[in-house]
């Protein structure tokens, strides 16, 4: 499967409607300290989500072929809470699982969300060839 999304601005200073070839609609802004309107949440709370998204529905997934009593999962990110890291970026990330679960499916489940798609590829290397058009 093919990922894809599209970006627009807009001329209103930094909000951003975005976009997938599905018909999906989003939007992104900055805050009204940086010059934004505070609309929707700025780019880097959408790279959280995404995470979180993922690690939600990677559980969910995992929980459900094994037939576990996973009813829910909060997952809590925060980038750099503790400031920029000398090297690199640090994202915190706290997952609360909901059911009746035991310590080995618990721990389990915490292996699973460190292998969700999103996670992997933000530890991986990633190459962004870009071109104007």
């Amino acid at each position: 499967m093919i990922h894809s999304a599209n970006a627009r601005s807009s001329n209103t200073p930094y909000q951003v409607t975005l976009s997938d070839g599905q018909g999906h609609t989003w939007h992104a802004d900055e805050p009204l300290a940086d010059g934004g309107a505070d609309t929707a949440p700025n780019p880097m709370q959408l790279m959280l989500s995404a995470l979180g998204a993922c690690t939600a529905i990677t559980l969910h997934m995992y929980a459900g072929r094994k037939q576990w009593p996973l009813t829910h999962v909060d997952v809590n990110l925060q980038l750099n809470p503790d400031g920029k890291p000398i090297d690199g970026h640090q994202i915190k990330r706290s997952i609360t699982l909901h059911g009746g679960l035991d310590d080995e499916q618990r721990q389990r489940l915490l292996q699973i969300a460190n292998a969700c798609p999103v996670h992997k590829l933000l530890e991986g290397k990633v190459e962004i060839p870009s071109s104007l058009t």
